[in-house]
């Protein structure tokens, strides 16, 4: 089980976008995340006419490492550190350190 899942609000706690927030759109084997609208790079793209694709000066989201980016809770609205924890049911969830909240219903 991840810490971090696909569609999980986090807030950036290290690098340029410091305190920005975002949601996840994808999660990558190597521990890297791509957050919506977090590490915006300028790409110059050739173009592809076979593939459709236009030439020129792109803006592209780069992945992040996971350990850059913390989960947000939504009690307190600041990024919060993720426990996991086994219910009486016998899933397994993730919850929040500081108000021992789950994370996942």
């Amino acid at each position: 089980m991840q810490r971090l899942r696909k569609g999980d609000d986090v807030i950036v706690i290290s690098g340029r976008d410091k305190g920005r927030q975002g949601s996840v759109l994808n999660v990558h084997d190597d521990g890297q995340v791509l957050v919506e609208g977090i590490n915006v790079v300028k790409k110059h793209q050739k173009p592809n006419p076979n593939a459709g694709v236009p030439g020129g000066i792109i803006e592209k989201e780069m992945p992040l490492d996971a350990s850059n980016v913390m989960l947000v809770n939504p009690a307190t609205g600041k990024g919060d550190r993720v426990g996991f924890k086994t219910l009486e049911d016998g899933r397994k969830v993730r919850f929040f350190k500081s108000n021992k909240e789950v994370v996942d219903v």
